[in-house]
């Protein structure tokens, strides 16, 4: 019989959902396409500024944003009952960079190449504010075939491959964050972190078999050490320690 979920469990999931279910309005202020296409074009758009949020939250929050609100998130964490599999995180983390390096150096040539950003639209490439509604130079089909595919790339690697895996392979929102928490961590001023008592560890593994990113908990609980860049602060894992062995703080170091 399955045990309901925490209560801020609950929540936490009930935000990712409806993230996902607004995506077709958010889709083009997270889109890896229209920042390039600002770049390109001098404008500063709402990608640009929504990456640039990504990055300065992160500084304080980590990857919060990934286990709270964001719609790829949602996106997987619904059809986790098809394929609850834990991903060999090792094997495909460095595939994001793969992925992001190449991504971020050409929006910083296109940027250079067009003398630098001039102008400011934080709607470009909407009808609005909504992303899948087109614009002028964009229409409506086109939107919504560019909307289906990053939805079929999302929760087919999910479906395929098993929790959260587009995380770990393609998202290039993740890296803006994981840089940003690198840089806290060198500093090591008050952010929000995990906490682990050993002591009170029963051993169960349950933070373990119920982390949505894979992560081996139980031994970060044991070793005293919760920083891992692939943890996007869902607090699954605290919330299902009978033990009370893992907690959030707001703290600096570790």
């Amino acid at each position: 019989m399955n045990h309901p979920l925490p209560l801020r469990q609950r929540f936490r999931k009930a935000l990712v959902i409806l993230a996902f279910l607004s995506f077709p309005v958010t889709m083009n202020f997270l889109s890896p396409y229209v920042i390039i296409d600002g770049a390109a074009n001098a404008i500063v758009n709402g990608s640009l500024v929504m990456f640039g949020l990504m990055f300065l939250a992160s500084l304080f929050l980590g990857r919060a944003w990934c286990g709270w609100v964001c719609p790829g998130g949602g996106m997987q964490e619904i059809v986790e009952p098809v394929n609850n599999k834990p991903i060999q995180t090792r094997k495909v983390d460095w595939i994001k960079w793969l992925i992001w390096i190449p991504w971020i150096s050409l929006i910083v040539f296109l940027a250079v190449q067009s003398g630098g950003y001039r102008t400011v639209d934080l709607l470009y490439h909407t009808q609005g504010g909504i992303s899948v509604a087109g614009s002028p130079d964009r229409p409506i089909l086109f939107a919504y075939f560019i909307y289906y595919i990053v939805i079929g790339l999302f929760v087919g690697l999910a479906v395929a491959a098993g929790r959260r895996a587009a995380c770990h392979t393609v998202c290039w929102m993740a890296p803006f964050m994981m840089i940003g928490r690198w840089i806290r961590n060198r500093f090591g001023w008050p952010a929000l972190r995990l906490k682990s008592d050993a002591d009170a560890c029963a051993d169960c593994k349950k933070c373990t078999s119920n982390c949505p990113m894979s992560l081996d908990v139980n031994a970060m609980v044991q070793a005293g050490e919760m920083e891992n860049s692939e943890c996007i602060l869902c607090g699954t894992c605290v919330d299902n320690c009978a033990k009370h062995a893992i907690r959030y703080s707001f703290s600096s170091g570790k």
